[in-house]
């Protein structure tokens, strides 16, 4: 799934660093940059844009001021120096804010919102199961980003400052919290069972007491999620 994207910032090293974040992400195409966003008005206009990498503070326009003036607007994610304009760019239906400078791990975060909103843009047609099998997430693992499809995991487990990804092709270990995760993954083939556990639905195999089982490992089911996990999956009350 390629991903068409634009920057617009008045900054000339800005415009460098996200585009050096986004080589990373082969899926991602970067159209144009602009250093004000009038510039990008044409090219918005000819172009199915998928995202939008948007600065706040510009010398000719506010960014949150062009946005209003956008009739068909791509997804936004709002890069600024700023913390204060937060509030404001969310009740604009903004897809993220990140704040100058911006660590690459915040930047990949947002990178699999974006990819997340897109598959389900596009996957609005789509049988759901096709959509699902077309996911997927990066992660980084060591010093490398590795894709991971979302119909080949089958849980996370929690270990302190990490997280290991148990998948149908192998397992991996990345410094990430099971809540970021969590977050991250569709709600709909997801659920969290536990304070250290995060299985895929689809995968689970029987339920024994408190115990779920996926590909003959038995993950426990914690007590305040035992409501919820028996309702979301059993559909029981």
């Amino acid at each position: 799934m390629n991903i068409k994207a634009i920057i617009i910032d008045d900054e000339p090293l800005a415009i460098k660093v996200i585009e050096t974040h986004l080589q990373e992400f082969k899926n991602f195409e970067v159209i144009a940059t602009f250093n004000n966003p009038i510039a990008a008005l044409e090219t918005l206009k000819q172009e199915t844009i998928d995202v939008i990498f948007l600065d706040i503070n510009m010398s000719k326009m506010n960014g949150l001021e062009f946005l209003k003036t956008v009739d068909v607007q791509p997804n936004v994610v709002i890069t600024t120096a700023y913390r204060e304009y937060a509030l404001e760019s969310f009740d604009l239906d903004v897809l993220d804010y990140l704040v100058k400078p911006i660590p690459f791990t915040r930047f990949l975060k947002a990178i699999n919102k974006i990819t997340q909103k897109v598959q389900l843009q596009r996957g609005a047609s789509k049988p759901e199961e096709e959509t699902i099998n077309e996911g997927f997430i990066f992660l980084k693992v060591e010093k490398k980003l590795v894709k991971i499809k979302y119909d080949t995991i089958l849980y996370i487990e929690s270990l302190k400052d990490y997280i290991k990804v148990f998948t149908t092709t192998g397992d991996y270990m990345v410094h990430k919290s099971l809540t970021s995760i969590t977050e991250e993954l569709p709600k709909e083939n997801f659920l969290r069972i536990h304070r250290s556990f995060t299985i895929a639905m689809d995968k689970v195999n029987s339920i024994e007491g408190n115990l779920i089982e996926i590909a003959s490992k038995r993950v426990p089911i914690g007590r305040k999620y035992v409501a919820n996990t028996k309702k979301t999956i059993l559909n029981q009350e």
